[in-house]
């Protein structure tokens, strides 16, 4: 466990080691914000012109949008830059995310992550770190996997979209999300 976190910790600062000085001057931060608004908005466009999707949209009370690198060999690692958004209130907070896993495979990959949140405690305990990707992750990649969701699983539905396309399951398995302070 221990060695799967130093390796979560890595592949984060690999991956975002150059987020942090580009966010050093509050201009630099204000432009890294907008373009992450923009690439948000983007794939959510993207994502909503599925019909399921869309009515997830409808029912959830915020989502986060995130642009992940991943890539290994046999240990992989990626991490990625998002928002996290309350459509309520419009407040928006940055995050970054870092993942880590063991498994067969050789290469690396570009993916857009969304999370559509049901309730506002969902939202909130996602935004405060306290949530538990493995879980969600695991029961999202049952049976129902192989097609769009069109439901929310323990108040939260997952979407990957990646360049050939809007896949329905995410592996979130053993990943890590936290603000940004750089960019609050």
């Amino acid at each position: 466990m221990m060695n799967i976190h130093r390796s979560l910790l890595l592949a984060a600062a690999l991956t975002l080691g150059t987020g942090a000085a580009l966010a050093q001057g509050s201009g630099e931060a204000q432009q890294r914000r907008q373009e992450i608004d923009s690439n948000a908005q983007a794939v959510l466009d993207e994502l909503l012109q599925q019909e399921s999707a869309r009515n997830l949209y409808g029912r959830a009370v915020g989502y986060a949008v995130f642009t992940v690198t991943k890539g290994g060999f046999i240990v992989s690692g990626g991490g990625g830059n998002g928002v996290a958004v309350d459509k309520g209130t419009g407040q928006r907070t940055y995050m970054r995310m870092g993942t880590a896993g063991v498994g067969l495979g050789i290469g690396g990959q570009r993916y857009s992550l969304v999370m559509l949140f049901e309730t506002k405690d969902r939202l909130d305990k996602f935004i405060a770190g306290g949530w538990d990707s493995r879980a969600t992750a695991e029961a999202a990649a049952g049976k129902e996997g192989v097609s769009v969701q069109s439901s929310f699983f323990d108040g939260v539905a997952f979407y990957q979209i990646t360049e050939k396309g809007l896949m329905a399951q995410a592996d979130v398995s053993g990943t890590k999300f936290w603000v940004n302070d750089e960019l609050r």
